[in-house]
């Protein structure tokens, strides 16, 4: 059985209830489980796609990327979606290390498409547009590859890349399966939901924590290309969605907005966030407006949903990213790999059938983080007597100041309770007493005043000393990836410069 045959039987089924709601188009399952199956032919009949080869998508959200993704599992071929964000010789690295045969290619990132042309000739672009759709009506559906099982690749995600250059991470069909049952677990997801998508699906956040899981359970997705706070307040008004995601960053975007002291969340039983620290006061406004906040925890390794918050824990769990999901195991792990009791700090290790196989021809980094069956995730959390997990810091952020461990979300928590702050970052720098010291990376509200000496007062009886700051740098914005986490290695850089300057 393969992804395909979600759709399949929900178009038998419930063959005219909307799948996807996408810029003012209702698409019923019968005409998605339809377009999936020419989407497959032509990839199969027309582009000599077989089972293995990798199909690449440059582009914002659309409902035909997912029917590439559902094609390319009917056929067992490998998506391999692509951050549009990037520069064109990053898209390069990427096509040549997934050796991809396809790359499909929406009109407003064509030109980009030159540098691909020339350096990778082996690679088809098809342009989507009037092109694609030609194709696609003229090619005969395709049937499903019989060989294609559970355990094929069907993605292979590239990861942020802020340690060296990005890694493809392999998803199977099965771990696709599992990741979209823990979802609907979390959520108490049915056909009845409606389901508002906006984050960009070339990342398992906005692909997978709620978009797949919601065409599993054979509910309605609403689509936009991407985020925008004007539409995102109108949907939400308008159309009256069940579930939605927004990180930290976009939650912030919504409370800032005009609307939002007359705004109705009635219809949402929930909004799930994640990707990074939510600030506690942030989670407070939400929560005092009677909408609950539902943390989850993964990675793109990890498809992603491993630890998260059921609805009824938005209040009695605050703070904690809650328990393992519904067929995953979690724990911390301590250096030598033992495993740690209660409020003890270590590294956070999952496993579960929608982990990832490894990473895409690169054996020794798979074997790095796939230990025994285990992810190591690299970041840093501690579980309480009850159970719940909380996520402390990445270990590549973790400063170390005289042989003492600082961890920089215990003094951001601190930061963001300002104010006349609007973002923070906490960051370490070499220094040569202390090794490591941190810096305050600080961006001030409108009109604010704040001075270096006011910052690191804040510190004053909330933290040990040797945690405090011993810099503050005041900034515009933070640099931040699409999923809005701050990209700390850009700061670092940043503050390493200032320094040598």
């Amino acid at each position: 059985m393969n992804l395909s045959h979600w759709i399949e039987r929900w178009a038998d089924f419930q063959p005219e209830k909307t799948a996807i709601r996408f810029e003012g188009r209702d698409i019923s399952y019968r005409a998605f489980d339809q377009r999936i199956r020419r989407v497959a032919g032509f990839l199969h009949h027309d582009l000599d796609v077989e089972h293995g080869d990798r199909v690449a998508f440059l582009g914002l959200n659309s409902p035909d990327m997912l029917a590439l993704m559902f094609a390319c599992a009917r056929i067992g071929a490998i998506l391999v979606p692509l951050n549009w964000r990037l520069a064109p010789p990053e898209h390069l690295y990427i096509l040549k290390n997934a050796g991809a045969k396809v790359l499909f290619c929406e009109d407003e990132f064509a030109e980009g498409t030159e540098t691909i042309d020339t350096g990778l000739t082996d690679c088809r672009v098809v342009a989507m547009g009037d092109e694609f759709e030609q194709f696609v009506a003229a090619a005969p559906p395709d049937t499903v590859d019989p060989a294609v099982g559970p355990e094929d690749p069907l993605l292979i995600v590239y990861t942020s890349g802020t340690t060296g250059r990005p890694k493809g991470a392999v998803l199977t069909q099965n771990a696709m399966t599992f990741n979209a049952v823990n979802s609907i677990a979390m959520h108490d997801m049915t056909s009845n939901d409606v389901i508002f998508t906006n984050l960009p699906m070339f990342h398992v956040g906005g692909l997978n924590i709620q978009t797949t899981p919601a065409l599993h359970a054979g509910a309605t997705v609403i689509m936009h290309r991407r985020f925008d706070p004007d539409a995102t307040v109108d949907v939400i008004r308008d159309e009256k969605p069940t579930l939605m995601i927004l990180v930290p960053a976009l939650m912030a975007a919504v409370m800032q907005h005009p609307a939002w002291p007359d705004m109705d969340f009635s219809s949402l039983r929930a909004i799930n966030t994640g990707s990074t620290t939510v600030p506690p006061s942030l989670l407070d406004t939400y929560l005092d407006r009677g909408v609950p906040i539902i943390q989850v925890y993964g990675a793109t390794e990890t498809a992603p949903i491993v630890i998260h918050q059921r609805i009824p824990d938005a209040w009695t769990t605050k703070g904690s990213t809650g328990r393992a999901a519904l067929h995953c195991d979690a724990r911390i792990e301590g250096p030598s790999g033992e495993i740690l009791g209660p409020d003890e700090r270590g590294e956070i290790v999952v496993r579960g059938p929608n982990i990832m196989s490894g990473y895409w021809n690169d054996p020794e980094a798979s074997e790095e983080v796939l230990k025994d069956g285990w992810f190591h995730t690299g970041d840093i959390g501690h579980v309480d007597a009850q159970g719940l997990f909380y996520v402390d810091d990445r270990v590549k952020d973790v400063i170390i100041s005289g042989s003492e461990n600082i961890y920089p979300a215990e003094l951001e928590m601190i930061l963001d309770q300002c104010d006349e702050i609007t973002e923070c970052a906490v960051i370490g720098r070499a220094d040569e007493q202390w090794g490591e010291a941190a810096v305050a990376i600080v961006v001030p509200g409108q009109g604010s005043n704040l001075t270096r000496e006011a910052v690191l007062e804040l510190f004053d009886g909330e933290l040990a000393r040797f945690k405090h700051p011993r810099d503050v740098i005041f900034v515009d914005a933070l640099p931040r990836n699409v999923m809005g986490k701050v990209l700390k290695f850009e700061l670092r850089d940043m503050v390493s410069q200032r320094n040598s300057g």
